[in-house]
């Protein structure tokens, strides 16, 4: 009897099996809420129907490449690059003719260029190897290429009609927290929040609508929200008015 009172009191004293933690719901959008964001796209599309990315390029290669120079560059600095560039190397068999030291001589303007010319070079020998010199439109195999990250594959396969995705740099950030879009803490968190609610007949565009409104019209310091086309819809307009 001892035994079994002190075994059930071991029993007793024994901690409970943690609960598995359950995944936080995911926040319900209001019927208000839906028909701002669907008047807010249905404006960006009246204001530009086809927008596109502002790098130059004539093929999925150029395209990859270009996007994967991009980081932590602008636009133009890239095209500045790119354009001779292109000229002599546009494909991983010409860029592999070219070699890195060769490549370097032209991107040499462009932040983390030995970086990225190592990439490019890397890249263009899984993609002779692997692919026969052609450039994988598929998620799994662009993220797979040397310098090519979610962010880059996600703005090829959007770019080229391929795959819904809404690649998040600094601007789509900023703007979707400004049009209350999205209040996640990180890049994949908001990408998870803008494809949850941007209408499907608009999120192959979605994209560059963001990264075009956040780098010419609601910048970061001071956002122009006096000439914005889609002040009325904002939720943070009122808090730059006056400032």
């Amino acid at each position: 009897m001892a035994f079994l009172a002190h075994h059930g009191m071991v029993r007793a004293m024994a901690k409970p099996a943690l609960a598995k933690k359950k995944k936080p719901a995911q926040k319900r959008v209001s019927p208000a809420e839906r028909e701002r964001v669907e008047v807010l796209f249905a404006r960006f599309e009246s204001l530009e129907p086809h927008p596109k990315t502002e790098l130059n390029y004539a093929n999925p290669y150029e395209l990859v490449t270009a996007v994967a120079l991009s980081a932590q560059a602008t636009d133009v600095q890239v095209n500045k690059a790119t354009g001779p560039l292109f000229q002599v190397a546009d494909s991983a068999e010409k860029m592999l003719e070219l070699g890195e030291e060769g490549l370097i001589r032209y991107i040499a303007s462009i932040g983390l260029f030995r970086t990225k010319a190592k990439n490019v070079i890397a890249a263009a020998h899984i993609l002779m190897d692997k692919h026969g010199g052609q450039v994988p439109l598929n998620r799994e195999d662009l993220e797979a290429l040397p310098g090519v990250g979610r962010k880059t594959a996600s703005v090829v396969l959007n770019e080229l009609d391929i795959e819904p995705a809404i690649a998040v740099d600094t601007h789509v950030f900023r703007v979707a927290h400004r049009l209350k879009l999205s209040a996640g803490k990180t890049p994949d968190a908001v990408e998870q929040d803008l494809m949850r609610i941007v209408p499907p007949p608009y999120q192959t565009r979605a994209h560059h609508w963001l990264i075009l409104h956040g780098r010419y019209v609601c910048v970061a310091r001071k956002p122009k929200c006096e000439i914005c086309k889609i002040s009325d819809l904002c939720p943070s307009r009122e808090l730059f008015l006056g400032a």
